[in-house]
């Protein structure tokens, strides 16, 4: 039976606490061990691994490469998106699940998703500056976010693991749209994380990692919700990502395409 940060049984079966609650609003994020079991990750490492092997077609799940740092000229898959439309399995659990729950009850209201991910971050794969999540545009669409963070494999110092800043989600935007934060007195703390793990973060929450310097790579889903209250706005979400940074296999070759947070 998998245990949470507060040493109370079967996380993913129950709802947080009052006191979680609370940790949540003052640090901005809440870290809860044991989630999920090892059956649940290893079904999530398996759907996981059926999208990675299906053929990539225009229309349907996104992915996307990114160059290594340790083999030069090799592209390595960075990450999917959009892909809950695609595998019914993940679609339901992410949707109706214990993490949807989960995170109605951090923001104290139903919640809907807004985004799907999942990052590889592959041997020699970056890791990412510090950033709001709130900084890509988010406002336009929603006022406050969350997302969960659910480590399918464990998340370390050498591989990159979430570096958060507690209490500066308080403050609001702390940078500006689509520009990454200078990291020179941001206080990042690690967050490293076993297999079965969550992560919830709010996104004003300033986060970073570094790259994965291992031999293996470190897969983490990040599940973005809103308040159902606020609408649902993951088509038109996507539908904008679409217009600004496609997936690789729909891209332009004479274009150029940057990714900035």
């Amino acid at each position: 039976m998998s245990v949470s940060a507060t040493g109370l049984a079967g996380a993913a079966d129950r709802d947080p606490t009052a006191e979680q609650v609370e940790r949540m609003a003052r640090d901005g994020y809440l870290v809860v061990r044991g989630f999920f079991g090892a059956d649940q990750i290893a079904r999530l490492l398996r759907w996981t691994e059926e999208l990675q092997a299906r053929p990539e077609q225009p229309g349907r799940h996104w992915v996307y490469y990114e160059d290594s740092l340790t083999e030069p000229g090799r592209r390595v898959i960075q990450r999917m998106e959009n892909f809950c439309p695609f595998h019914a399995g993940l679609d339901g659990l992410i949707r109706y699940g214990a993490i949807a729950r989960w995170t109605a009850g951090l923001m104290g209201e139903p919640v809907v998703l807004f985004k799907d991910k999942i990052n590889f971050k592959m041997p020699g794969g970056p890791g990412f500056k510090a950033h709001q999540d709130q900084q890509a545009g988010w406002s336009r669409y929603a006022p406050i976010f969350v997302t969960a963070m659910v480590t399918l494999d464990a998340a370390t110092l050498e591989n990159g693991c979430l570096e958060m800043v507690p209490g500066r989600h308080l403050e609001g935007l702390i940078g500006e749209e689509w520009k990454a934060l200078e990291e020179t007195g941001l206080a990042l703390r690690a967050v490293p994380t076993s297999a079965g793990d969550v992560v919830f973060f709010d996104s004003f929450a300033p986060h970073a990692s570094k790259p994965n310097f291992t031999d293996r790579p470190r897969r983490i889903l990040y599940l973005t919700y809103n308040l159902a209250s606020g609408g649902d706005h993951r088509d038109r979400y996507y539908a904008d990502k679409r217009v600004a940074f496609p997936p690789d296999i729909e891209r332009d070759g004479g274009k150029a395409y940057v990714f900035r947070v």
